[in-house]
């Protein structure tokens, strides 16, 4: 009788922090919903509520960039100066040059694969006819990254000699990091108008915090002992940081430049959204307005050849010590020079050239083929993706199941007989002892029914803190409903969940599929090989390009930018997912080896819970990919605040911009806060 007695004082000691914090979900959802109909205020939060932020917002941004706006103007006026010299340098001399040049850096850097790859990119770079906006392009990069060198180098130096700013440099470079490419053209563009300079800035600002960080973290490496050794020398403090530790911390700080120059071509392209320059990104922008697919295609694959270029000589500088004969240098220009010398009045017109025209247009012709052959069973995928995956995803089953997508009605008796189906799995699996697995289906079979875009407030703001609770503690939750709340009462309440539910789409499917390739990955050497230059390719492309693919084949819509989301975010959750499970411990493998466990049981039981916290930080990567991507996927149809960021831009409305970009990086950080968390949770439970 006593046992009868104590055993649910017992179950209920047992109740977890996770557990709690779900029933706590649970039970706010489910009075939300049952009073839904006397209390909507509930579910919608009221308009009379909301706060004019964004106006407020506007309002001071519209009074302090005016206020600095003389200056920012006499800055631009300045830097125009190196940005034509740059210009003139780079579309006058003569192309040979420029090639024998990269070659020959390529070949110092690393040999003949290196010089392969640079004589082999930029001579289809001239093939494709380019060439002059290419340069343009490389002019704006050539000026952007120094001030973002030098920017992010003296903000990554100041951190590392001042502790007490440290904190706030990293919690702004956070918040940078988060912050949606196009947020930082809005108030660019009201500084300084359109053209390159806005370009160039943007550049310079969007690729300084990669550096940043690079040094901070180069710096906080170097060996106690070498510092020690510097001090007992007797230098001064400038000595020993200029002569001794950045020195030690080179090859970091290397790998930070590798990132600056990523992210500065990356951020050119996108300015030429509001550039109007005649520079490769807006050559791409404005052959997809024009449905060009074939020209489109080639300038991004001119993109690409940048990128793959830039990246690997760069990584190569930083990550190899190796250097090779400098007199096959000296060659190589020697030969440039006697080349462009001899045959001067030969060469043609690079921007002439149209040895890759007739690619371009079998590309469109192809495509054009290609979409008329196999429209029906396209545009099959396309509508079936959205009506029975995406549009229940975002208003819910009993919106989104109708007659003539379906075949019938959905009906409030199949919301309840969802439910209660809902609460008997929860309810079955509580009694065989997984309260939390059982309350968290109930929760997703709640937000199915309801839809993301139509989650009452109240329990969006409740899952968000017993997320940060669990994750994080008090603190973190609280921090969680603090930024939410300014989310909700700015009146970006309902573009905000929209995000969320295609970034949520987006991020779901890319850690199915990429844990799945990256399980396979590491699992079987020969998919490893396959896999690994595709990841190293995607990794390179600036984000712009991955629009144009999914356009030319299911143009313009939720379904196309779905697609150009996942095709970015999803290398992140292979490469970790991978990297986790080929990196447990031998100790772990020889004692469960030894055991008698089988491979199932070794991947299942060791394996994969060795890795998790390294799976977690590839989510981590995959949220962030995400939300950076969605706002450049609003060019081909997403709603939101990527499409409010986007339609600030072309308004020029700085308020709707900010606060849109802001509510957006405030999502991101609560996800990656949120997944950090876990992750430090399992690292300790792994005592790592």
């Amino acid at each position: 009788m006593t046992a009868v007695t104590d055993f649910p004082t017992q179950r209920s000691a047992q109740l977890t922090a996770g557990a709690k914090a779900a029933l706590i979900t649970v039970i706010v959802g489910a009075v939300c919903l049952a009073l839904e109909g006397i209390a909507p205020w509930l579910v919608k939060w009221p308009a009379a509520w909301e706060l004019p932020a964004t106006q407020w917002v506007g309002a001071f941004l519209d009074w302090f960039l005016n206020l600095i706006k003389p200056a920012m103007r006499l800055f631009s006026d300045m830097m125009t100066y190196p940005m034509n010299w740059a210009n003139y340098v780079l579309g006058n001399t003569p192309w040979p040059i420029l090639i024998g040049i990269v070659t020959a850096l390529g070949w110092y850097l690393g040999g003949l694969p290196m010089a392969a790859l640079g004589f082999l990119g930029l001579s289809f770079v001239l093939a494709s006819g380019y060439w002059a906006e290419s340069m343009n392009t490389l002019a704006l990069v050539a000026v952007s990254v120094p001030v973002a060198l030098i920017l992010g180098g003296g903000i990554g130096i100041l951190a590392n000699e001042v502790p007490r700013v440290k904190s706030f440099v990293q919690a702004v470079l956070d918040v940078m990091q988060t912050v949606p490419t196009f947020a930082y053209l809005t108030p660019l563009l009201l500084l300084f108008g359109f053209g390159p300079v806005v370009g160039l800035i943007a550049s310079a600002i969007y690729a300084a915090p990669p550096m940043a960080r690079n040094v901070m973290l180069g710096l906080e490496r170097v060996e106690p002992e070498i510092k020690e050794a510097a001090i007992m020398s007797g230098g001064t403090r400038f000595q020993q940081l200029f002569q001794v530790e950045i020195p030690a911390a080179a090859t970091q700080i290397m790998v930070g430049v590798n990132q600056c120059l990523m992210a500065a071509l990356s951020m050119v392209i996108i300015a030429a959204v509001i550039g109007g320059f005649n520079d490769i990104g807006w050559e791409v922008l404005l052959t997809m307005r024009k449905a060009q697919f074939g020209e489109s295609l080639m300038a991004g694959l001119v993109i690409v050849v940048f990128a793959v270029v830039i990246d690997r000589m760069s990584g190569t500088l930083a990550t190899e010590r190796k250097r090779y004969d400098g007199r096959v240098v000296w060659a190589i220009l020697g030969f440039a020079v006697l080349f462009t010398a001899a045959f001067a009045a030969w060469l043609p017109n690079p921007s002439e050239l149209t040895l890759l025209d007739p690619m371009a247009e079998a590309l469109d012709s192809g495509l054009t083929a290609f979409t008329q052959a196999n429209g029906p069973w396209l545009d099959a995928l396309k509508n079936n993706s959205l009506f029975y995956v995406l549009l229940p995803l975002r208003i819910g089953l009993d919106q989104a199941v109708l007659p003539f997508t379906w075949g019938f009605q959905w009906t409030s008796g199949m919301s309840f007989g969802l439910f209660a189906a809902g609460a008997g799995i929860a309810l079955l699996m509580a009694w065989r002892g997984r309260l939390t697995g059982g309350l968290i289906v109930l929760i997703l079979i709640g937000m199915l029914e309801t839809g993301i875009a139509n989650l009452p407030w109240p329990f969006v703001l409740t899952g968000a803190a017993a997320l940060g609770w669990v994750a994080g503690g008090w603190r973190l939750a609280a921090l969680c409903v603090g930024l939410l709340c300014t989310i909700l009462v700015s009146g970006l309440w309902e573009r905000a969940l929209l995000s969320l539910y295609l970034s949520g789409a987006a991020v779901f499917s890319c850690a199915v599929a990429g844990g799945l390739i990256g399980l396979a990955s590491a699992v079987w050497e020969p998919v490893w090989k396959v896999v690994r230059p595709i990841c190293d390719m995607l990794q390179t492309i600036p984000l712009f390009v991955f629009l144009i693919p999914v356009l030319m084949v299911f143009q313009i819509g939720e379904f196309s930018a779905f697609l150009a989301i996942c095709a970015y975010a999803i290398v992140p959750m292979i490469r970790y997912t991978r990297h986790g499970l080929v990196n447990t411990p031998d100790e772990m493998m020889e004692a469960a080896i030894s055991s008698g466990a089988t491979e199932w049981q070794i991947m299942r039981d060791v394996r994969a819970p060795y890795a998790a916290p390294t799976i977690l930080l590839g989510l981590n990567q995959t949220i962030l990919y995400a939300f950076a991507m969605l706002v450049i996927a609003a060019l081909i149809g997403t709603t939101g605040l990527g499409q409010s960021i986007y339609l600030a831009l072309g308004q020029a409305d700085v308020g709707l911009g900010i606060s849109a970009g802001a509510a957006m990086a405030i999502l991101a950080l609560i996800a990656d806060r949120i997944v950090q968390g876990f992750a430090e949770e399992r690292r300790a439970a792994l005592g790592l």
